[in-house]
């Protein structure tokens, strides 16, 4: 569980980084998310239990929705960044309008992350039973319960 906290705490943060790093910078974030992958990786192998049958078949589908994730926290990234700007740029306030386009982004991420959790929950059920299924998801959802709230506590609310 160790592991599984720090990895959290530093993933949180690479979605609060700076857009415009520098080049030696860039490359050390992206030595620490590749280390938070593996560390997660880690978490998740260390808690499934898979037989070697079940993990031939579960570590590729685990690489793909990871992969689909990452698209998903490329655009939570994107939408805090939209927030922070318009935050900034209202010196703590944000019009109607601005509102509006966040919540739609906001609304549209949590829809493309469910959708995501059924499609490979389909995908996941035809190599694992139920239950590793299940576990998975809940390891899954425990990871971005983690992050979401360490967002949450560092993104202040709405004006």
């Amino acid at each position: 569980m160790m592991v599984l906290r720090i990895a959290v705490l530093v993933l949180s943060f690479l979605f609060m980084g700076q857009a415009q790093a520098q080049e030696a910078s860039q490359m050390n974030m992206d030595i620490l998310k590749e280390k938070i992958k593996a560390d997660k990786k880690l978490v998740v192998a260390t808690n499934m239990n898979l037989t070697d049958a079940e993990a031939k078949s579960f570590w590729p589908l685990y690489d793909g929705y990871q992969k689909e994730l990452d698209q998903i926290n490329q655009r939570v990234l994107s939408a805090i960044k939209g927030y922070a700007d318009a935050y900034n740029a209202g010196k703590g306030e944000i019009s109607n309008d601005a509102a509006k386009k966040l919540l739609n982004e906001a609304l549209a991420v949590e829809e493309s992350e469910l959708k995501l959790r059924q499609s490979y929950s389909v995908k996941l059920s035809k190599v694992l039973p139920a239950t590793k299924v299940v576990r998975y998801l809940q390891i899954e959802n425990k990871i971005r319960a983690i992050v979401k709230f360490e967002l949450a506590a560092q993104i202040p609310l709405v004006s």
